[in-house]
């Protein structure tokens, strides 16, 4: 997690994270088109709003997701991301995408996206 602000008042957090998907072209193919624009359901983004995550970004390299999710200053990671698997067609959200993961049907978002380690900043 990377605070993004002043010192004294951060504006947001930022967490990164990683995931790969199963090397498949038409499975990555699919992928991407389920998450175009607009094509996310508005239950799930509506849910990320309402935990505290104000932007997320997903980068793709191969089969490799990368994640950019900037929240709110006072997000707590663990217990916004339990209210937010308990948030409306959440868990269905989760099973339909992982047919495209790397990952076994029965984990959980954060425990199919691992959190990364910033190792530079340019000062």
């Amino acid at each position: 997690m990377i605070n993004v602000g002043t010192s004294e008042s951060p504006a947001f957090k930022r967490y990164c994270k990683t995931l790969s998907l199963k090397e498949d072209v038409q499975l990555i193919m699919d992928y991407k088109q389920v998450h175009a624009p607009g094509a996310a359901w508005p239950e799930i983004t509506a849910g990320m709003r309402e935990v505290g995550i104000l932007d997320m970004e997903i980068y793709l390299l191969g089969s490799r997701l990368f994640m950019i999710m900037d929240t709110i200053p006072g997000f707590d990671h663990e217990s916004a991301m339990q209210e937010l698997a308990r948030k409306p067609r959440q868990s269905e959200w989760e099973a339909y995408v992982t047919r495209f993961q790397q990952s076994s049907a029965e984990a959980t978002a954060d425990e199919k996206w691992q959190m990364m380690e910033r190792i530079y900043k340019l000062d």
